[in-house]
């Protein structure tokens, strides 16, 4: 029998000499940063530099520096203003269809059977694929003051014909509720999965102590789902007036009487209807610095206020 040192030192990898030099890690990364690059962070730059010339977009048309004068304009133009009142209106009208509708549609169809619950929001899903620009269409036929369907039907009551899209009281809320009717499909979906990644047992625990059903969602779900709601109102604040964009293009084109235009649709028609890149650009970097500094502030929330079980 052949006896066993005990005493040989045990084989050691050696070790691989760190280089300061490794790419490899960088080389990973690298796609990724030249794509913020090149479609960010460059466009952003450029738009930066073409807000200080006026320029009609014409190759061989001069560009003509003016250094503040486009910002000067802008914050001057009664329009600017009205587009940003109507942008508060936007996003304050998409919260509650965005984020407290889906989330109410969230927690009371969970306890639905599984079959049921379902077909309930697929269905609830489906404007969320039709193309926005279909959509619009469609609304437009519908929400037609002569011989639209919604308005046929509301003539069967006895009353009069609302004109949806011609009244500026009436059109800015018309294109919010058509905005939220796409999104409450997308919200009760992301909703709906954070609320069936909550542990049973927790709830199983709740139900045994005698809790009510409104006092597991008071006490168990909302806390939970409280890193999603804030998600979404994240989203729908930076993002909701933006969403619109495609129902005002098709269904008013801004109107009436500028009544439904916000800060998004004021920057494309500055660029792309009177070809006033100085304008659209100075805007445009506008609205970065004010969306920039609310996400800022938004992110904070988040984080502060953010609940995760563990």
């Amino acid at each position: 029998m052949t006896a066993i040192p005990l005493d040989r030192p045990a084989k050691v990898a050696p070790k691989r000499a760190a280089s300061p030099w490794r790419i490899a890690p960088w080389l990973y990364l690298t796609p990724a940063a030249a794509t913020l690059v090149l479609w960010i962070y460059w466009p952003l730059l450029d738009a930066l530099r073409l807000s200080f010339y006026e320029w009609n977009m014409l190759p061989d048309s001069p560009m003509t520096f003016v250094g503040w004068q486009n910002y000067v304009n802008i914050f001057a133009l009664p329009k600017f203003w009205q587009a940003l009142r109507n942008t508060v209106t936007y996003v304050i009208g998409l919260l509650p269809l965005a984020v407290l509708i889906p989330l109410a549609i969230a927690i009371y169809t969970h306890d639905l059977p599984a079959r049921s619950r379902n077909i309930y929001r697929a269905i609830i899903f489906v404007p969320m694929i039709i193309a926005p620009v279909v959509a619009a269409a469609v609304w437009r036929w519908l929400l037609d003051p002569g011989h639209g369907m919604i308005n046929e039907t509301i003539g069967l009551f006895g009353f009069r014909p609302v004109r949806f899209l011609q009244d500026p009281k009436i059109a800015i809320w018309t294109i919010i509720v058509l905005t939220g009717w796409k999104l409450i499909g997308f919200s009760t979906l992301i909703l709906s999965a954070a609320n069936a990644n909550i542990n049973p047992s927790l709830v199983e625990a709740a139900r045994m102590d005698g809790a009510s059903r409104w006092e597991i969602i008071r006490d168990i779900r909302l806390p939970l789902l409280r890193s999603t709601i804030l998600f979404l109102s994240l989203m729908t604040i930076l993002l909701g007036a933006q969403w619109s964009f495609s129902y005002i293009h098709v269904l008013t084109g801004g109107g009436p009487l500028g009544a439904t235009t916000n800060i998004f649709y004021i920057l494309w028609d500055f660029g792309f209807s009177t070809l006033s890149v100085g304008w659209s650009s100075a805007a445009a970097i506008i609205l970065f610095l004010g969306f920039g500094a609310l996400a800022f502030v938004l992110f904070r929330l988040m984080d502060r206020y953010s609940f995760h079980d563990n």
